[in-house]
């Protein structure tokens, strides 16, 4: 019994002895690789990094993508550039719709003598005087119908023409009477006055004259009766008398 138990010692020893040599001297097969892990959770947010360098500008054409990326803050306005050259003129567009009227504009007031327009730049008149007595002499004819004027460029109470519009006119009268007569034209213009005579004869006297003259505005122009050689009973005849004064704008100063 006791050499069965001596024995059992032996075998264990040499177990251990061939064990320990194979820790030196042999190798064992690779284990199989296991199973991957389920996904872990995500981590905490890091530190904001420090402000990089400024870019360096490609000398060669830049891929607008890649500024777009690289786009810093917003820099103050730049100074204004030069006028590009003037444009090819564009095609007509549609004529729009009609406006409304306008309210009305004030009132005109008067500034003195300008340019008149072709409807202002008009002037004439004609008058007739039909009264019986002869015509005081060295006086101003007054007439007691206007057949024509223009404006109030003539006053047949005081028989004076005023120049409204500067230019050329042709003045001309008529009468017609039983008694000699003498008229002449007058005017601040001139300087001399244009008399006219037709002495009696048999039947009605005939008179007739007329003169172009050139006025400023303001400047007026009158027929008016003066002694020659008419007799008293020339001055003192009661039959009907009849004298026309006629003038109108031949052309204005401004055409």
């Amino acid at each position: 019994m006791g050499g069965y138990y001596g024995l059992l010692v032996l075998v264990a020893v040499a177990l251990l002895l061939s064990t320990g040599r194979c820790d030196v001297s042999c190798t064992g097969r690779d284990g199989q690789p296991g199973q991957a892990g389920i996904p872990g959770r995500n981590g905490w947010a890091g530190a904001k990094g420090e402000k990089g360098e400024p870019a360096v500008m490609a000398s060669g054409p830049v891929d607008p993508a890649v500024l777009l990326r690289l786009k810093g803050e917003r820099g103050s306005r730049g100074n204004q550039g030069l006028m590009g050259p003037k444009g090819y003129q564009g095609q007509v567009g549609p004529a729009g719709f009609p406006g409304g009227p306008g309210r009305p504009g004030p009132e005109g007031r008067n500034i003195g003598q300008g340019v008149h327009s072709p409807q202002q730049a008009r002037s004439a008149f004609s008058a007739v005087r039909t009264h019986s007595s002869y015509p005081r002499f060295d006086q101003a004819v007054t007439y007691q119908t206007t057949v024509f004027k223009t404006q109030e460029d003539f006053n047949a109470a005081t028989g004076h023409f005023t120049c409204r519009v500067p230019g050329v006119y042709y003045f001309t009268f008529n009468s017609v009477a039983k008694a000699s007569m003498c008229l002449r034209i007058a005017s601040e213009a001139l300087a001399h006055k244009l008399g006219f005579c037709d002495y009696k004869g048999i039947g009605d006297q005939v008179l007739s004259g007329g003169a172009v003259i050139q006025l400023r505005a303001g400047q007026k122009v009158w027929l008016e009766s003066f002694r020659d050689q008419q007799r008293d009973t020339d001055v003192r005849d009661p039959n009907d008398k009849q004298i026309i004064f006629s003038g109108f704008l031949l052309f204005s100063d401004s055409e």
